[in-house]
């Protein structure tokens, strides 16, 4: 297991956010289901995104990689499994949305992947699928991975859940188009992370796909038999892995500036810009970047993160140095991602010196005059990882990051980027 050293640094300068981890799976999705050759221009190279990328060629899809460009031959939505077997390693969003794919496979298919996402719930979208027609089934107790699907979808109604995962909704939008019939989808419970199905539907607009739906985004009809048209997508930067370095910028620096954000894109996570102002950062929104002043002082803020919950890890590291009191509210399906978030934030960030409450589905933090050094655990989580890198530029002594082999899920060139910005942090 690798970690990280982290010691107390002074920032500055540029860097490039890294592609959109969001986009880059559901456009290899989109791809692989239309037909005809789709081009995903500066897709993001990843742990997670490379899972999504080798099922796309399990279930069919001809597959050209080369740094900075993937050109993928599509199936039609005809799917000819190379193997029974799919891989998704260490990504739900690859489990949910492959999951929904692979049920046009005319022969079953297993998903499965490593411990902590066999802990990843699963049943509100089997449910669905079976409703739907497909035959699906969950081989974990309780509705967990590996879950087992194929023989096509009929079409009909379906009810999902909003609470628990947005991938869910996400992944039916993306396979509902190839059913045999039209299928009315309605979402019931709060629908959280609605940027995410937003972005899923900017996307499958690009491809043709046709989806009524109403304002509220609980309620969708999509006909059945369609064809998308390739994609040809230039992946934009990703906000929410801009967030740690925007973040470590308002506590630790002078200026930092992160280029490759697009202001108009509907990520949830672009909220990190106002948030930050919020807590008493200077910030200067650019025509495709963000600029970030470090503050003196930081002020506690109150967030309804609903729509945001990746914010969650850096937002708390901001909270534990803000004075006064921070709370991160909305937030239950946190404990249910690559760890149970709200407890490893307040255990971890406790050993910091951090005064961390997490109640069922909120987090309260009280700010302190300064963290403290120490060994904390990432439990295998990016996010977590990344978020405890940034605390510790700001505390005394130094900080042992454990489990940082867990960040190129998501950005792998993050302790790079923030060397070049001048943190002092090292892999060991």
């Amino acid at each position: 297991m690798a970690s990280l050293l982290v010691r107390p640094s002074r920032l500055g300068g540029e860097v490039r956010a890294p592609p959109s981890k969001s986009y880059t799976h559901r456009a290899a999705s989109l791809a692989l289901l239309a037909e005809g050759e789709s081009r995903i221009l500066g897709p993001l190279a990843s742990l997670d995104t490379e899972a999504t990328l080798e099922a796309c060629r399990v279930l069919g899809a001809g597959v050209s990689a080369s740094p900075g460009e993937w050109r993928m031959e599509g199936t039609g939505g005809r799917l000819r499994p190379r193997s029974p077997l799919i891989d998704a390693r260490n990504s739900g969003t690859t489990l949910r949305i492959m999951t929904a794919v692979a049920s046009h496979s005319p022969s079953p298919v297993r998903l499965t992947g490593d411990e902590s996402l066999r802990r990843r719930p699963m049943g509100p979208l089997v449910e669905a699928l079976r409703e739907l027609g497909v035959e699906a089934r969950c081989e974990g107790e309780g509705g967990r991975p590996p879950v087992v699907v194929g023989g096509g979808m009929v079409g009909g109604e379906a009810e999902i859940t909003g609470e628990v995962s947005s991938q869910f909704i996400s992944a039916l939008l993306i396979s509902c188009p190839y059913a045999g019939e039209e299928v009315k989808l309605r979402v019931v419970g709060e629908l959280r992370s609605r940027p995410y199905v937003e972005v899923t539907l900017s996307l499958l607009e690009r491809v043709g796909a046709r989806i009524r739906r109403n304002a509220g985004l609980t309620e969708f009809r999509i006909p059945g038999e369609q064809l998308f048209r390739p994609l040809s997508l230039t992946v934009p930067g990703d906000y929410s892995s801009a967030s740690f370095v925007l973040a470590a910028g308002a506590l630790a620096g002078s200026e930092v500036r992160v280029s490759n954000l697009d202001p108009s894109d509907p990520q949830g996570d672009r909220v990190i810009a106002e948030l930050l102002e919020e807590f008493g950062a200077e910030v200067e929104v650019g025509d495709r970047s963000l600029t970030v002043v470090g503050a003196e002082r930081l002020e506690g803020v109150e967030v309804d993160c609903g729509d945001c919950p990746d914010l969650v890890p850096v937002l708390a590291v901001l909270g534990s140095v803000a004075e006064g009191r921070t709370v991160l509210t909305n937030i239950p399906h946190l404990r249910l991602k690559e760890t149970d978030r709200l407890h490893a934030l307040s255990s971890e960030l406790g050993k910091m010196g951090a005064e961390v409450r997490e109640l069922p589905d909120e987090l309260r933090i009280r700010g302190v005059r300064r963290l403290r050094g120490a060994r904390v655990s990432s439990f295998g989580d990016h996010r977590m990882a990344m978020a405890l890198a940034v605390a510790g530029l700001v505390a005394e002594g130094t900080t042992v990051v454990e489990g940082a082999e867990a960040i190129p899920v998501s950005y792998p060139t993050f302790v790079e980027d923030m060397k070049r910005l001048g943190a002092r942090m090292e892999c060991v």
